[in-house]
């Protein structure tokens, strides 16, 4: 071999030098921003034969995010039903609709059973109206039925896809039907809950919300083993939107009543509420959180429940920050209290002894 070949020959094995080494970088950069590695494979030797077939190409970015999008898509595994049946039991209140849901989860396992024994069943039909004031738990539920259906199987994904009029109806002619679509593609596996569902009812004779209807009746009979629709609203508003189609009446057979919150419900929520804060309140201040909450609550639509006792628990969360403020020292113990004079100040009411003037007199 002369100097010239000898020379080639090296110069070939330190190019498959720089190209194995440069296939083992971008390996390991795929590893590092994409934590996807790939299988390991020996180091080349130089002069070592290639194998055979074309290289593999290094993995792009596109191709490693897809992965990764692939798999935050695979549904969690299902829960244990045990475990979501406690979770409901120690919601607050929603006594009847907690033995509607366990009526319900009683007739699925039986179902199932008559299937297992080759025995004849009736089409199961799951799909559900909410009806109740806003606050009332009805999304909480929801949320937790599409858990429920997976951990009993007939949901393959369980995860709740909430929309409203908004979500689906689109303001030009074949818009509408694509829109819907959309959110039922998102919602297959779990449960597609629509809120204030009678909003797809307009007035006018143009109005698209009826192509979301239809869509929607067709995307419940095209899916109906792995989707579950679950319509919300107002009490009289729900039951008129249900039975003015008929398509709606005949696969909305199920219908579950959310009572507004009593004052002691209320109370509980509030202490809940504390109770995940860290916040303690002090013994005079409870009766006086009932009495407001109470007064509060005159009219529940408006002061929406649950919701309501949020926006009062925030109002009484100010008033303690604005008390605390002024003082030198703040202690641990002080930060975790709500005392009286939070709870009148957030009502607008002057503590005892700090009665405010009367009008056009001196402080």
């Amino acid at each position: 071999m002369d100097k010239k070949d000898k020379k080639d020959e090296i110069i070939l094995q330190q190019l498959e030098v720089i190209q194995s080494l440069t296939e083992h970088n971008l390996r390991r950069m795929g590893t590092d921003f994409w934590g996807a590695p790939l299988a390991p494979e020996p180091p080349a030797q130089p002069g070592a034969p290639r194998p055979a077939g074309p290289p593999e190409a290094p993995r792009g970015k596109a191709q490693a995010a897809g992965e990764a999008a692939q798999a935050e898509e695979a549904p969690p595994p299902p829960e244990k039903l045990e475990d979501l049946q406690k979770e409901l039991d120690s919601y607050i209140g929603l006594a009847a609709v907690k033995k509607e849901v366990r009526n319900l989860i009683d007739l699925v396992k039986v179902h199932q059973l008559r299937e297992k024994n080759g025995l004849p069943v009736a089409d199961l039909s799951l799909h559900m109206v909410f009806s109740g004031s806003p606050g009332t738990g009805k999304t909480t539920i929801a949320r937790l039925m599409a858990r429920i259906f997976h951990a009993l199987g007939i949901l393959s994904k369980g995860q709740l896809v909430e929309v409203d009029r908004a979500g689906l109806v689109a303001g030009y002619v074949g818009q509408t039907a694509l829109k819907t679509k959309k959110a039922v593609e998102k919602a297959l596996g779990g449960v597609l809950f629509i809120d204030e569902a009678y909003a797809l009812n307009g007035s006018s004779g143009n109005d698209f919300g009826q192509e979301a209807i239809d869509t929607i009746l067709k995307a419940m009979e095209d899916h109906r083993d792995d989707l579950v629709v679950i319509a919300a609203g107002y009490n009289d508003l729900m039951d008129r939107f249900i039975h003015s189609n008929p398509g709606l009446e005949s696969r909305f057979n199920r219908f579950l009543h959310f009572e507004d919150y009593s004052p002691e419900e209320l109370l509980a929520i509030f202490q809940m509420r504390c109770n995940k804060g860290c916040y303690e309140l002090e013994e005079p201040a409870a009766g006086l959180v009932r009495d407001f909450l109470r007064e509060e609550n005159r009219d529940p639509e408006s002061f929406g429940n649950a919701r309501g006792v949020r926006n009062v628990f925030e109002r009484i969360l100010v008033c303690q920050a604005s008390r605390l403020a002024g003082q030198d020292t703040v202690t641990r113990e002080d930060l975790m209290t709500l005392t009286a004079a939070d709870v009148l100040s957030a009502q607008g009411r002057a503590p005892q002894g700090e009665e405010a003037p009367p009008d056009g007199g001196a402080p």
